[in-house]
Parts: C-alpha cells; structure tokens; sequence
C-alpha cells in the first residue's frame, strides 16, 4: 500500500502537483494520464523516491519493494542477457553464496555435537528455506519465461547486453523489475520498444501479479486491459476515476460539462453580487447588507474550468495519382544479415488503395521489408512497383534523424519544391508548430515535436504508396487519432508497421503475419488477425512449435490430414502448458506452507502452543508427500512439452 499525503512539487515556478493525496492499494492498477508536462514521470519519480517532494511525504508499510521502469535507462554492459537479468535477484544471489560457504564449512568440521556446529546447521537451515521461500529453485526457469515473454530468443539470452539496440536493453531493464516481483511496479511507457505479442504478454503478467500497479502509457488498449482506475493529473490537482481509460475518457467528458455550468452559474452569482456591492456600496440604509455581500463573495472558491486541449492537427495528405492495379509485387524475396536468414521466399501482392498492417514479433523483419520496399536495401529474388507508383515513406527513427542544426521551418523548405513551398506555414501550423515554434532548432525539439515534424514532410508531395514504421512512437493519444483519421481518408496504398492495436483498428483490411522468415496474409482487422492466431494467450502462441517456411511448390501439397494433425498436437500442446502452469502454482503454494511450518517448528513455544491443536509434523510430511506427488505431475507434464515441441 502506497499513500501520498498532501504532496507538493514546482517546475519552473508552476505547480505540477500542489497538496495532492491519494492511496493505492494492492492490486490497484492505476493509469496515470494528462497532458504532455501534467507531471505523469515526476509523480513516478516521487513514489519511487528518485525525487523529493517540496512538501508532503509518500509513505508505505516497512519493507515494501519497489519497482521502478523510467524511460531514461543506464544499461550495464559486459553480461549475458540473462546473466543481467539474473542479476537483478539480488537477494537470492546473496543467499546462493551464502548456502554453498556454509556448506563448504559444514563439510570440513568434525565437531558434530558442539553448539557451535548446531549454529551452523540452524544458519543453514534457515538460509535454505529463505532461498525456496523466494523462488531459488525455479529462479532460472522464471528468467527464462519472462525473457521469452518479452520477446528474446532462446538463443538471445546467452549474448551480451551490448549486442541489442536500445530498444531490447529497455527490456531487459523490464525484465530485471519483474523478475524481483517487487510489492508496488512503477512503469514509464513500459511498451513503447515492444511488440504486439509482447505487450499482450505484459498485459497478462501485470493482471497476475500480486502487488500494485502505477503506469503511464499512451497505448488505449493497454490501458483498457490493465487497469481498473485511472488518475488524471490536471491544473496541478488530481482527479481520480475508479475506471479504465476508455471509460475514464466518457466521464471525463460528462464531468467537465458539469464543471462549466457550475462555473457559469457561479460567474453569475458573483457578477450579480458585484453588481449591487457598487450600486450600494454608498447608501448607509444598505450598508449591513453590501458588507454582508462582500463576506460571501470573498467566501467564494473559485470554480476553475479545466483546460481541454481544443488545438487540432489537421492532417489531410493530398489526393493520390493513379497508380496502377499492382502497387508492390514482392516473389521470393529473401534477406541475410551476415549469416542471420531474416526473410526467405516472401510473395505478397499490395493493390491500388489496399491499406495492410505489417504484424509480428521485433525482429521477424517487417522493418527490413518496408526498407527493401523503398529501395533502402539489397535481396534477393524479385519485388516490382507497379506503374506510375510514387511513395512516402515515415522509418522508425526518422524523428531521430532530422538534422538537429536546422530550424523547424528550414527541415521542411529543404525538401519542398514549387508552389507549395508558400504553403510551408500553414502545413506547419496543421502540425501544431504556431508562431515563434518554426524558427526552433530541431535540436530542443521534444520527441513528440519531432515526430510530428517527421510526419509534416509527407506531406509535401502527393504520392500513392505510403510505408510507416511506428509513425505513432512518439505521439500522444490525441495526435494519433487525428493521424488515424487522415489515414482512414487516404485514397492511396499503405504498408504500416504498427504495435499500438486501437491504431490499427478500424484502419488496416488486410494482415501480413511476419513469423519464422516467411509471410502468412490474413484478410481482417488486426483484431480478428489475433483472434485467429489466438494470441490472446500469448503463452499459448510463443509455445506452438516454430515451422520451417514451406518451399513454394511443396505449399499446394499440404493435405487436410497434416492440417488436422497439426492442430491436434496444438490443442495437445496448449493442454499440457496449462497444466504445467496449474502444476508451478500448486508447488509455489506448497513450498510456502512447508517453509511456514518448518519456521513454526524451529520456535519452540509456538510449535508447544500448536501442538494442542493439530498433529503439526503429520501435517508436515502430508504436506512434503503432496509435493513429492505434484513435483512429479509436472515432470510428466514437461516432457510432454518437450516431447511436442520436438515432434
């Protein structure tokens, strides 16, 4: 349980947050929302004590564990992906080196029956249990399946951290905070480096885990199945709603109409009440009641009408040339790094005016096709544009590329030609750069600034085909939905890379599932792509048997009965996950009730005191039986995992 008492913080002399309080409870999962700069990072910063407050305390129970996501990481260099990760335990570590000296110790004497050598056998004792209590035998199984959750490969986790861009060290910063399961998780955009699958998995861990939640985040979905309550931060006040985002959003809406008529009704009453103070404020037959009005007026608490961000980013893109009825024809494309195979044999077909989410895990290749669609890199086999096709194209780190010694306005007239070059302003505007902001250098532009001045340079030619990658990473919910809906209105062709699935909804027909170096189209909203693929469970999904790509001419040859039979052992193979999971909570709950009983044993009173009550070492070897009998369950139940995962 965390409680923030009256909490105060300035920035720049203005109140982010002034005498706020709030309390958060285990299993609250709270999403912290308000516009850019309300003070979403700082108020995590505050909780997790990286910052003090002006005034006010946070106050939690004793012991109570933090864990802390920022979107400024620091990643050590040098381990393993899971050495980093195992790291993190730190605890567990310290009681593994602790458990092998003492066992060292107890081999070399010979005092058996000294009280010296019955200290060691209590401190071994207790070290050991400690060690199960906290997970120690399963420690490395629990790495290894948050790892995998977030997307590594088994053959990812014994390289170095240093090998993965920076988007795959911020999950292993993830990994090392959820792996400690720490009482209260502290995440700042946990899922802006994460794929679809990932996040659906993150979404799965975060309604298991025991303890409370805070996050920020500008993924709607995420938010709507995570938590149950959200916090508005407005006005250096909170407002707090015990819904989820969607529904927050609704109420919001019908709170601030609410607001505005009583705001109006009160501006009423005091211009009335002003108005008789200075009509009879010289009159000595009314002076008993001017002053009884300036009483009240000075009484008064000010209704102040929230500020709703009225500013809009009208993105319309040009209408599109005609194109002919092929837009991308790609025939056995295939791609290696080095000897990594990213892409083999990938046929596809995009026509005039299609719109089509490229889907799948990081890594998979949808970035490396966009590239190669745009001519940004080399392959092998064939991929052809189709007449008079003209293209746009927005990368994943175009925000990141703009030349940071130009002005807002110079980035635009650098690639502007004719007419419309006197239009640059007013595109400018549309993007919500006003005034002075055209002359900025890009340089002290805010990611989210730059994003949308990416995004602006599309805009300077019409063309037919447009290729985005992550065009909404570093936009808030507001800008996206206008994106959203200027897309929804390009009459062009479109390839998308998005992990943001209420983006994609409603805007994409089509799917092209990037998995195991191959394609696979799925004709649908992304919705019903993952309603297909059941990635609702993404246990189930990460677990079915990777495949290789069938060759083009063995792919018409795959009868009913493989059909059948693969999905057999799917459905074999989900039933055996479940109920090795079933199995792991039934062992973690034994293991507890054990260690508790040998704890109730070792205090001699208290084991006196329950023995007028319950046979407690009967109770103890029923128990250690149980756990022999279900430890061999899931034996049973883990061959049979490898045994389908191999077949």
């Amino acid at each position: 349980m965390i409680s923030l008492n009256q909490v105060s913080v300035q920035f720049n002399g203005k109140f982010l947050f002034n005498n706020i309080s709030f309390l958060a409870n285990p299993k609250d999962r709270i999403g912290l929302v308000g516009k850019n700069g309300a003070g979403k990072s700082t108020m995590l910063k505050v909780i997790s004590g990286k910052q003090e407050p002006e005034s006010g305390n946070v106050s939690k129970p004793s012991g109570t564990t933090i864990g802390y996501l920022s979107q400024d990481i620091r990643p050590k260099l040098g381990k393993s992906i899971f050495e980093e990760t195992y790291g993190a335990l730190q605890e567990l570590k310290e009681l593994d080196l602790k458990v092998k000296k003492l066992t060292k110790e107890l081999e070399e004497r010979t005092d058996y029956e000294t009280d010296s050598y019955m200290d060691l056998i209590h401190d071994m004792t207790v070290a050991t249990e400690r060690f199960s209590l906290l997970g120690g035998d399963t420690a490395d199984a629990e790495v290894e399946k948050i790892l995998l959750g977030l997307g590594f490969l088994r053959s990812d986790l014994t390289r170095k951290v240093e090998e993965f861009s920076g988007g795959w060290q911020m999950r292993v910063e993830l990994a090392k905070i959820l792996v400690q399961r720490p009482d209260v998780l502290l995440l700042d955009e946990p899922t802006n480096h994460l794929d679809i699958l990932s996040i659906q998995w993150l979404e799965e861990f975060l309604k298991d885990h025991n303890g409370t939640v805070l996050l920020v985040s500008h993924d709607r979905a995420f938010l709507d199945n995570v938590t149950n309550r959200t916090i508005e931060i407005t006005l250096g006040r909170i407002n707090d709603y015990k819904v989820p985002y969607s529904k927050y959003v609704k109420q919001r809406a019908e709170r601030i109409e609410l607001q505005k008529a009583s705001y109006e009704n009160q501006q009423k009453f005091i211009a009335d009440t002003e108005k008789f103070i200075e009509r009879f404020r010289y009159k000595a037959s009314k002076a008993t009641q001017v002053q009884s009005r300036i009483k009240a007026l000075e009484k008064v608490d000010r209704i102040e009408v929230e500020e709703v961000d009225t500013s809009v980013m009208r993105l319309r893109f040009p209408p599109a040339p005609r194109s002919g009825k092929v837009v991308v024809l790609s025939e056995g494309v295939s791609k290696s790094y080095g000897d990594k195979e990213v892409l083999r044999n990938v046929d596809l077909m995009l026509n005039r005016g299609e719109k089509v989410a490229l889907l799948g895990k990081n890594g998979e290749g949808k970035t490396t096709f966009s590239k190669i669609v745009v001519g940004e890199l080399d392959y092998t086999g064939k991929l052809e544009l189709g007449h008079n096709v003209s293209m746009g194209y927005y990368a994943q780190d175009q925000a990141e590329t703009l030349d940071g010694s130009k002005t807002v306005l110079q980035t635009l007239d650098d690639v502007a030609r004719g007419d419309i070059r006197t239009r640059l302003r007013d595109i400018l505007g549309s993007f919500l750069f006003s005034g002075e902001d055209v002359d900025k250098k890009v340089s002290v532009l805010s990611g989210g600034e730059r994003g949308r001045l990416a995004l602006a340079k599309l805009l300077l030619e019409p063309v037919n085909l447009l290729v985005l990658d992550e065009p909404t990473n570093h936009l808030d919910m507001h800008s996206k939905d206008v994106l959203k809906q200027a897309l929804q209105k390009y009459d062009g062709a479109m390839l998308i890379v998005s992990h943001d699935r209420d983006f994609l909804s409603g805007l994409t027909s089509k799917v092209y599932e990037f998995k195991d170096k191959n394609v696979r189209e799925h004709i649908g909203d992304v919705y019903e792509f993952l309603a297909k693929v059941k990635a609702d469970s993404i246990q189930e999904f990460s677990s079915k048997p990777k495949q290789e790509a069938p060759k083009k001419e063995e792919k018409s040859q795959q009868s009913k009965e493989d059909y059948k039979e693969r999905k057999a052992r799917e459905k074999d193979l989900r039933n055996a996950n479940n109920q090795a999971e079933r199995l792991e909570k039934e062992i973690t709950k034994l293991e507890k009730e054990i260690a508790d009983l040998d704890e109730l044993m070792l205090d001699a009173a208290a084991y006196k005191e329950a023995l007028e009550e319950r046979d407690v070492f009967k109770e103890y070897q029923q128990k250690q039986q149980q756990l022999e009998k279900i430890m061999a369950d899931w034996e049973k139940a883990q061959a049979k995992i490898e045994e389908l995962n191999n077949s």
